[in-house]
């Protein structure tokens, strides 16, 4: 046995073998291999690959000896795989929404001709002239689906399509895909030509009462013997699949309802022909029953059914309204108060979408703000059933019902615990439901001021339903900390809460007013009459949220007094959540007190509050004065030093606030001490502060000579470690060596996605910069020329890598998108930033996205082009990008004016532009753009050429400005230019902004 069997051997025993796939030729030399593939559970190739085989291979073109291409031959073997690719149809009983899912429209296309061809139907003829009644029942039937498949061709063809997200450019692959779509347009247009005499024929269908056939595999293989070798099974009412004239007259209705409501949008009436269609489907759905080949989308019809219930009404009283066309006849007649009753009802059983209840809201908020005051109320009704069946589904409650209920009043309590009573049944609810519904009637008491409003809510019989007495009891008390000038005290609501508190009630309401108090001296107070209830309980678990890192939590629990403890704990940790939510008040009061608390008996601890205090203070100050650019004072950058200098051992150090250190001191240009007077243990020992220091001094160096980047060359030999991924080998069970790649690198200083974390806590300009520079670098060391990105400075960095197999350029490409990203949020008008971003949309290939981005680096830096963009951020390289886009984006027009933009004009690219004629731009709307007169000479002779004459007018106007003649001297030839510059930008800029 050779070696390479060996391994073939070895690789695949371990694994089931794949019975490799049949290959197209094989069913041309075996009669009967297709129905027995078609057989088979999961055959390879489906049934619809193939057909595309079959037709692809029937309809290639030969090239003869002189190198010409001739049309596909009419022989045998054609002949034979045309067949084939029909049997496959018959396999899958013609079902159109099979085939029209599976297969592109040339090759359908070219499937129901090759049918109809075979059904005897003669080619060019016109079908709307054919007595279907007289023909035999497989020919009408291959008429009507040939014609069933161009009006549902139509009609999807009008349906907005994702566009495919394309892959790395490949020309012959842009080629196929750019002819294939040129031929489906080609079809359309025919089949949109022909689409009455289709509706013509569909009509005509709806007259025969006679059951229909359609050919099988046996019918086409008797249709496709010699001639008087048919026994006329054939042209007998008993061969093929038999459509019953109930099954074809519910197909045929559902596809002509369907034309009929497209075509609708240009003529209304059509709707009514629609709805007709429609519910003429309904009703042979229910008499037909179950159907091999009658398959109708109920949702889609009960969709259109609807949709027509309110664009085309019905008279006939025996066909019951829908809520959709009750809804829109009470908004056309403005009778709004119906519309309300309509969704009250609804509220009780739920059939409305939530996406139509807000439409009519944004509808009826539209014609408030025309000035109709009496929707006012209207609106806050619609709004409160939309907000309630928020509430029972599980959905927040909008911010449009808070903005309405700003002001509530007497009326608006009223009508929305009738919207509440109305949509829960509490004898029959969950007790899910219960729980939101009283949830939301807490959060509403809550929510007012006035006593009486309270009252009104809680003496409801529904909110003594659904809440508890203790429930009751506690909500009062917390209305009565919230506000002192609600009097609990009065006779209304005092009735309810005369009941007499326990010991358990009490703990837990103290536990509750622990929970939602940031005063310390509160805390402490709660801790101790708590303590004093009972001993048994660890009142730092009360909440699940409060949260303290372990670095400092070991230390804190180990704190021998329960009350003690429980207090550190739990100041600690409120105060760490203040910080994260930004209450910077709070969180210093907090840590405050629980400094001077462990002052007493932990220096250790005493130290963390110190060093917490320094993170609250940067943060403070970053989150206020820093984003005004005003400087930190002195004292906070001496505590910052203080903190990265300090020695104290067996101290619990967090590494967040090293991180928030470093970047502090770069983000306020603090280059000196980081490059020369930071510690070089602190160095050696925190990877943070090495990165810190290399970074600023590569900032400092950044306008010095070649000979001082010692320091960039330090950083960058820092981040390639970090983006490096380490290979290990590992040996199988079969005795082979497989390697591994790990995705974060262990070799680095840190991790990737910390050094992407330290840099999002970066705000200054240069140095940002500069890492974007280090990155980009990195990306383009691959030396892919198509897809190299730039930057700033990129020249400091070293331009090769010693092990080049090493680096992880996939987590580079992720981390610069990342970066530019955060970057654009600190400054958005940075133009190199924007030139990046639009970089990385042009190398993946989202071209619209990267002409935004190059379009507004332009914008930033020439106000909106109302002045020359620079020459160093429209380079020739960023020009013929944008060129690149547009050709890619069909915007040929647009790609010969840019054409203009380079140091030498590229007329090849130009004319080659001006010779597309699928172009999808405003064409010779820009032609006021071009000031080259080459290039509108040029446009002159192609539309003389073409016999375009309106647009040759225009490019002839155009050459004629006296601005643009050649005998003007050159600073008027340049003021032209320029001012039809600015101008083409600030079009493109509308089109693409």
């Amino acid at each position: 046995m050779s070696a390479e069997a060996a391994d073939r051997e070895a690789a695949t025993s371990g694994r089931p073998c794949t019975p490799p796939q049949t290959s197209w030729f094989e069913f041309l030399l075996e009669e009967s291999l297709l129905e027995k593939h078609l057989k088979k559970v999961s055959p390879d190739p489906s049934p619809v690959q193939l057909i595309v085989q079959f037709l692809e291979q029937a309809s290639k073109p030969l090239v003869n000896e002189q190198n010409q291409v001739q049309p596909p031959p009419d022989n045998k073997r054609n002949r034979i795989l045309k067949l084939l690719a029909l049997k496959v149809a018959a396999h899958l009983k013609w079902d159109l929404d099979v085939l029209e899912k599976s297969l592109s429209v040339p090759v359908l296309n070219m499937l129901l001709n090759e049918l109809l061809c075979i059904s005897k139907v003669p080619p060019g003829t016109k079908h709307v002239d054919v007595d279907l009644a007289s023909l035999p029942p497989t020919t009408a039937m291959a008429i009507l689906l040939y014609n069933r498949w161009a009006i549902r061709t139509i009609v999807k063809s009008s349906f907005p399509v994702k566009q495919v997200k394309p892959g790395p450019p490949q020309l012959n692959v842009m080629n196929q895909i750019q002819q294939e779509k040129e031929v489906t347009e080609n079809i359309l247009k025919v089949l949109k030509e022909q689409a009455a005499d289709s509706i013509l024929v569909l009509e005509g269908a709806l007259k025969l009462n006679k059951d229909l056939y359609i050919h099988t595999i046996r019918t086409l293989d008797l249709l496709a013997m010699e001639p008087g070798m048919v026994n006329g099974e054939t042209e007998s009412s008993t061969a093929g699949f038999n459509i019953s004239a109930e099954e074809m007259q519910c197909q045929v209705c559902y596809d002509l309802g369907a034309i009929y409501f497209q075509q609708g949008s240009t003529n209304s009436a059509l709707y009514g022909n629609a709805r007709e269609k429609f519910f003429r489907t309904k009703e042979l759905i229910s008499k037909i029953g179950s159907s091999l080949h009658c398959i109708i989308d109920e949702k889609r019809l009960a969709g259109y059914c609807q949709a027509c219930g309110v664009l085309a009404p019905s008279d006939n009283m025996s066909q019951p309204s829908t809520p959709y066309s009750q809804i829109h006849s009470c908004l056309r007649s403005g009778n709004y108060q119906e519309l309300v009753k309509i969704f009250l009802e609804d509220n009780r059983t739920p059939s409305l979408p939530d996406q139509f209840r807000q439409s009519v809201l944004r509808e009826l908020s539209q014609k408030a703000q025309q000035g109709d005051d009496a929707l006012e109320e209207i609106c806050f009704k619609v709004c409160a059933c939309n907000s309630i069946c928020d509430v029972m589904q599980g959905r927040p409650v909008g911010v449009q019902f808070n903005q309405l209920f700003l002001r509530p009043t007497k009326e608006k309590i009223d009508f929305l615990l009738e919207v509440c009573s109305k949509s829960i049944l509490v004898e029959s609810a969950s007790e899910s439901s219960k729980r939101k519904m009283a949830y939301f009637l807490k959060n509403l008491c809550l929510g007012l001021e006035d006593l009486q409003l309270v009252f009104m809510i809680s003496s409801h019989e529904l909110f003594i339903a659904l809440l508890k007495d203790d429930e009751r009891k506690l909500l009062i008390d917390q209305m009565r900390k919230r506000s002192p000038r609600v009097n609990l005290g009065t006779k209304p609501i005092t009735s309810f809460y005369d009941i007499p508190a326990s010991a358990s009630v009490n703990i837990g309401q103290l536990e509750h007013q622990l929970i939602l108090s940031v005063d310390p001296w509160r805390i402490r107070q709660i801790l101790i009459e708590l303590h004093g209830m009972t001993s048994e309980r660890q009142f730092w678990t009360v909440s699940n949220k409060w949260e303290v890192p372990n670095v400092y939590g070991n230390v804190i629990l180990g704190i021998k007094d329960n009350l003690t403890r429980d207090l550190v704990y739990i100041l600690m940790a409120k105060g760490l959540h203040c910080s994260a939510v930004k209450d910077f008040v709070h969180a210093k009061q907090l840590f405050a007190a629980c400094l001077e608390l462990v002052t007493e008996f932990s220096p250790k601890l005493r130290q963390v509050m110190l060093n917490e205090m320094l993170l609250l203070d940067i943060y403070a100050h970053e989150a206020g004065a820093g984003l005004l650019g005003e400087r930190p004072p002195s004292d906070l950058i001496s505590r910052v030093r203080g903190y990265l200098e300090m020695r104290v051992p067996d101290i619990p150090l967090r590494q967040v606030v090293a991180e928030e250190c470093v970047a502090f001191l770069l983000n306020w240009r603090e280059n000196e001490y980081l490059t020369m007077q930071v510690p070089l243990p602190l160095v050696q020992t925190n990877p943070y502060v090495k990165l810190g220091q290399l970074l600023a001094a590569t900032c400092k160096d950044l306008p010095g000579p070649k000979e001082s980047r010692r320091a960039a060359k330090d950083l960058w030999e820092v981040v390639v470690q970090i983006c490096s991924v380490s290979n290990q080998h590992k040996r199988g069970n079969d005795g082979r060596v497989s390697l591994i790649k790990q995705r974060e690198s262990t070799i680095g200083i840190m991790y990737r996605s910390e050094l992407l974390s330290f840099i999002k806590k970066l705000r200054e300009p240069l140095v940002l910069t500069t890492i974007l520079s280090l990155f980009v670098k990195l990306h383009n060391v691959r030396e892919d020329i198509v897809n190299d990105i730039t930057a700033e400075h990129i020249s400091i960095w070293p331009s090769t890598i010693p092990n080049l197999q090493s680096v992880d350029f996939e987590a580079v490409a992720v981390t610069i998108k990342e970066l530019v990203s955060y970057a654009l949020t600190i400054n958005s008008n940075n133009y190199f930033w924007l030139i990046i971003q639009a970089d990385i949309y042009f190398a993946t290939n989202q071209y619209s996205a990267a002409l935004h981005y190059y379009l507004q680096a332009g914008a930033v830096c020439s106000d909106f082009f109302t002045k020359m963009v620079p020459p160093d951020v429209y380079t020739d390289q960023v020009i013929k990008r944008m060129i690149k886009c547009c050709s890619l984006l069909n915007c040929h027009t647009q790609v010969a004016i840019l054409c203009q933009f380079l140091r030498e004009v590229d007329y090849k690219t130009a004319f080659k532009a001006l010779q597309e004629q699928n172009s999808h731009d405003a064409m010779d709307s820009y032609y006021d753009y071009i000031w080259d007169i080459t290039i509108l000479e040029y446009l002159t002779y192609l539309h003389h050429k073409r016999g375009e004459t309106d647009k040759r007018q225009i490019a002839i106007k155009a050459i004629g400005q006296t601005e643009l003649n050649s005998s003007n001297p050159e600073e008027v030839l340049q003021l032209a230019a320029q001012r039809r510059k600015k101008k083409f930008l600030q079009a493109m800029a509308k089109l693409y902004f």
